[in-house]
């Protein structure tokens, strides 16, 4: 899969609203009730990634989860991020 271009990147991030392009990477931020939803819907992400076989960079506090795709493989964005992205929308939106 072929790295995407900055100007590409921007193209689609018009379709997910709170993603943003920072440090070569699509990120963002969700915060839940409590920490129990949080790991509940980090459980799900789980095993959706498992099933694309792209794994995200995230961190866990409290009720705060945080999120870095990127395809290391090819050195920075490509389109398996935005499938990505757009699965883990998929499931937050479904609580």
């Amino acid at each position: 899969m072929s790295k995407l271009s900055e100007k590409e990147i921007s193209d689609k991030l018009q379709d997910l609203e709170g993603w943003e392009f920072q440090e070569n990477a699509l990120q963002t931020k969700f915060e839940f009730e409590n920490f129990k939803e949080t790991f509940s819907i980090m459980t799900r992400i789980a095993f959706e990634a498992e099933a694309q076989q792209h794994h995200p960079e995230w961190t866990n506090v409290y009720n705060t989860l945080s999120i870095s795709l990127s395809t290391h493989d090819a050195g920075g964005v490509t389109e398996k991020d935005f499938q990505m992205a757009k699965t883990i929308e998929s499931i937050i939106d479904a609580e």
